[in-house]
């Protein structure tokens, strides 16, 4: 009865932090709770993946603009198969395995002289096909998985063949980085699969984390009460 009275106080404190925007007492100094119901969703350039240069590949998304010319400016074009693309007066571009860097001084190149004097040519990522999640924890297969359509939190867990005997299906927790900063999302399998909230969006370069693991341990006091909360409890990890 004791323990139930610790987890219910635990569960109102939460509460009250999330409705403020306060830090989580006795937790951790660094954490906040965000008065949120679903973490905030990342740009496509919060989703490459830190440190890995991104490489334009087949089906991804490009924002095209050429400086000073606007028939060829805000121009959305996607790869094809082989990471080549349709572009006016140049025809097929092949950008497949490089950084758009080059895909720009490719086009500068070619548009060069024969099109315009000086071209500056900006390519932006809108979306990109070749992007991944983790998974770690109590799930059958942890590991890298490609985040192919509209992935949700439980079609991610499937990808991994699903969470193991080990798993307890209230401490499962999304790290996502958005503008630099650094939250996490604490869920309720059970508690979406029966309805009681919507089964958020997971993005590329998303890490979930089912049951134990050292980034788990932060939240060791947070996901004692995690039962007893009826709706998502957001994060911020303050610098």
């Amino acid at each position: 009865m004791t323990y139930k009275i610790v987890l219910l106080a635990a569960a109102l404190l939460l509460s009250a932090c999330a409705t403020s925007g306060g830090p989580i007492g006795g937790v951790n100094s660094s954490l906040r709770v965000v008065p949120s119901a679903e973490l905030p969703h990342p740009s496509p350039t919060d989703q490459l993946v830190a440190g890995r240069p991104y490489l334009v590949g087949p089906f991804d998304k490009l924002r095209i603009d050429v400086f000073g010319v606007p028939e060829l400016s805000g121009r959305i074009v996607q790869a094809d198969a082989s990471g080549r693309f349709s572009f006016p007066l140049l025809g097929e571009v092949d950008a497949n395995g490089v950084p758009p860097s080059v895909v720009e001084a490719r086009m500068e190149a070619q548009l060069r002289g024969r099109f315009l004097r000086e071209p500056d040519v900006t390519i932006n990522v809108e979306e990109s096909a070749n992007s991944f999640v983790t998974l770690e924890g109590e799930v059958v297969q942890p590991g890298v998985y490609p985040v192919v359509g509209n992935m949700s939190l439980l079609r991610a867990i499937a990808t991994a063949r699903g969470v193991n005997e080990f798993a307890r299906l209230h401490e499962v927790i999304v790290f996502r980085t958005v503008d630099g900063q650094r939250y996490a999302g604490v869920y309720n399998l059970a508690a979406i699969r029966r309805g009681a909230y919507d089964d958020p969006a997971i993005y590329a370069s998303d890490i979930i984390v089912v049951g134990d693991s050292p980034a788990r341990r932060v939240f060791r006091d947070v996901l004692q009460a995690a039962p007893l909360l009826s709706t998502p409890l957001i994060i911020l990890f303050q610098r």
